[in-house]
């Protein structure tokens, strides 16, 4: 079966039974088509483009504490390996480096900006969206079914947020979406003789992504393995034995372990002394780093160095459970169609089955099982949880969607089918209704429209086979326009909004508080991170990430600058302040030219406690900065000797005091007691606001 002989998705004519489809051509299709094909292909990705790039330089640093990283990696090639914080090379990021290659590759190019920063990032949005269309159209043989997909995913507005920002998971979802589109084409190659010898270079290309995607954000990239690993198993062709796909499997999963492995060797094998301490872990190993606060502990809530931790009932991160994704905090990233797409997943794949159509079958396996482990993961994590990383729920939605609702839709002639599809838009009207109903002051009367119209196309469409051609048409088109407007209308206020600090939310502010399935409460209990109103302009209050404390330790953690639109810099621009735990420091120029002054006879202009902290004042000054303690000060770097030694060969020349004497870090850490040393022996001054310590002066 070709392409040739697939049916629009909106023509009338079923889809005749198949055994083995096998989709060699993506561009080819019939003539009727191929006049809108292109064209819609190119309108999705030059909206996509156009909504993640524009007003982009808004967001300024947007997550300093990359953004600084990344200027180091444009000092040194050593910091850009490794991942650094500063070029002096004292500490890495508590995430392995490949994003920051690229943004450091791209500030390298392109000079230190904003725009060398985050462009790179909405264009793996723009890449990621036109490879989930083309994976799902050549899956399911419908480019209706691939622009929905797309669709979906541009659309949804964590998936904005992420690809108009510089935290990892841009890079971690368009590697990730590749390693899936891989696999299938695997799997396919399976069906036929001609090209059963292409399937194991399709699988080790999709094992090399995903050991990529693994130097993106470590073991979350291996969330989609087990449905990789069922499609290819129990989908192969017939004719291609169990034993080869075995030997595929272990040849892919080997492709994983170099493609991964051998930037955690060297780090691992290359002596300490020479290369920076690896963040996040307690005893510079990066293998702790792996297996405990970036791995097994965030499933346990046991994180050996988080500020915040323990499996607590609800959890400092909130409850737990299956209805997190969509509770209060969550939902509204990226809840809209997740209902849904569980109910087209059971009948697209009951569809798909009967009618023997073996490309839809696998992809909504790999896509279904994609969905269904992360998000289960993601509900029941009992360690730090943020709702922006359920961006990597967005592809499988998007597909699942796009593949269910054509399938269903060539079907739409039988009642099932027909009633189902009804079942699907009611559902999806009905979860946007109760999302855009925590946000009673944003468009407040999109609800209303959303729900008279969702549920009257819903009824149309559970009798769609009695209506005429052009109506059919009609009410589909209206449907698939209803059940996006809420996410769509979160997803520009969120284009619409600056965002920085270290964990930033997409839309508008959410009423909500701890309770079944939810997160991080918007001033709930335990100081929950506010967020902002609608558009990002608080009323009253801050956007999460710049402002308030977060519950725990006695004093809370110091965070922000003062209220602002989004989460980086207000309306005016960005306030003068020192950073936190969550967002970076905005020095005064006064300040800025202390520390720019004799720099060229130290390795670290300053030093502070916390990496955010440190990044504002390494952005202003381009010149290292030394983050005491890592990203939540905890990190024993340096040690309290060790830094007295780098004092006293003159390496550092300020000592700058975080906002609230630093308490985000614990009181018997490595970093307090420096600090405390540092204002037991340095006389202090204050310039800009800010308390320093000139540590080339003589002791009290």
């Amino acid at each position: 079966m070709s392409l040739e002989t697939v049916p629009s998705p909106l023509t009338t004519t079923p889809t005749p039974e198949v055994s083995r489809p096998v989709l060699t051509r993506v561009w080819q299709g019939p003539a009727g088509e191929a006049r809108w094909v292109r064209p819609s292909l190119l309108g999705l990705l030059t909206a996509t483009a156009f909504l993640y790039l524009w007003g982009l330089g808004s967001s300024g640093w947007a997550n300093s504490f990359y953004s600084a990283a990344a200027q180091a990696g444009l000092e040194s090639w050593q910091a850009l390996f490794f991942g650094s914080s500063d070029a002096a090379n004292s500490i890495t990021v508590d995430k392995p480096p490949a994003a920051l290659w690229v943004m450091g590759l791209s500030v390298r190019a392109f000079g230190l900006s904003s725009w060398a920063i985050l462009v790179p990032q909405a264009l793996m949005g723009v890449a990621s969206v036109g490879l989930l269309y083309g994976t799902v159209r050549r899956a399911v043989g419908s480019a209706g079914a691939g622009l929905i997909a797309g669709a979906v995913l541009a659309l949804t507005p964590v998936a904005a947020l992420m690809f108009r920002f510089n935290n990892p998971d841009a890079l971690l979802v368009l590697l990730m979406v590749g390693a899936a589109a891989a696999t299938l084409r695997a799997i396919e190659a399976t069906w036929t003789p001609a090209t059963t010898r292409l399937a194991a270079r399709w699988l080790a290309l999709a094992g090399a992504l995903l050991g990529l995607a693994f130097l993106t954000k470590m073991l979350q990239a291996f969330l989609v393995v087990p449905g990789f690993f069922l499609g290819y198993f129990l989908l192969s062709g017939k004719g291609y034995s169990y034993g080869k796909r075995v030997r595929d499997l272990v040849v892919s999963g080997l492709v994983v372990l170099v493609s991964a492995g051998w930037w955690v060797a060297t780090v691992a094998l290359w002596p300490a002394s020479d290369r920076p301490y690896i963040g996040g872990s307690q005893h510079n190993s990066i293998l702790e780093l792996i297996f405990s606060y970036n791995g097994l502990g965030r499933l346990s809530g046991n994180e050996t160095g988080s500020v915040v931790g323990g499996a607590t009932a609800g959890g400092n991160w909130g409850a737990t459970g299956w209805l997190r994704m969509l509770g209060s905090d969550v939902g509204g990233q990226v809840g809209w169609l997740l209902p849904a797409a569980c109910l087209l997943l059971v009948a697209g794949l009951w569809l798909a089955r009967r009618e023997r159509l073996a490309g839809a079958t696998a992809a909504l396996v790999i896509w279904g099982c994609w969905l269904l482990v992360t998000a289960a993961t993601f509900s029941y994590m009992q360690g730090i949880f943020h709702p922006y990383y359920t961006v990597a729920l967005a592809p499988a939605i998007g597909a699942i969607v796009g593949i269910g609702t054509v399938l269903l839709w060539r079907r739409r002639a039988h009642y099932p089918a027909a009633l189902t599809m009804g079942a699907a838009v009611a559902v999806a009207t009905v979860t946007s209704f109760i999302l855009l109903g925590r946000t009673p002051d944003f468009v407040p009367w999109l609800r209303w429209v959303v729900v008279l119209l969702g549920l009257g196309t819903a009824s149309m469409l559970a009798v769609v086979r009695r209506l005429p051609r052009v109506a059919c048409t009609t009410v589909a088109g209206l449907a698939l326009a209803v059940v996006v407007a809420g996410p769509a209308a979160y997803t520009l206020s969120t284009a619409a909004t600056s965002h920085g600090g270290s964990i930033p939310s997409a839309g508008p502010a959410v009423t909500g508080s701890f309770g079944p399935g939810g997160g991080l409460a918007h001033g709930g209990p335990g100081g929950g991170f506010p967020r902002g109103g609608p558009l990002g302009t608080p009323p009253g209050g801050v956007r999460a990430g710049t402002g308030g404390t977060f519950g725990g330790p006695p004093g809370g953690f110091p965070t922000g600058t003062g209220p602002t639109r989004g989460t980086g810099f207000p309306r005016g621009g960005p306030t003068v302040g020192g950073g936190g735990l969550l967002d970076g420091s905005t020095p005064s120029a006064a300040l800025t030219k202390l520390l720019e002054a004799d720099a060229g006879r130290y390795t670290w202009v300053a030093a502070t406690v916390g990496s955010n902290n440190a990044s504002g004042y390494q952005l202003a000054t381009q010149l290292p900065v030394m983050p005491i303690g890592g990203f939540n000060g905890s990190d024993p770097s340096p040690t309290l000797a060790q830094f007295k030694g780098l004092v006293a060969t003159g390496r550092v020349h300020y000592f700058i005091a975080a906002r609230s004497g630093g308490g985000f870090a614990p009181s018997d850490s490595t970093s307090m007691s420096i600090s405390r040393w540092v204002a037991s022996t340095f006389t202090p001054t204050t310039v800009g606001g800010i308390t320093l310590y000139d540590l080339s002066g003589a002791a009290k």
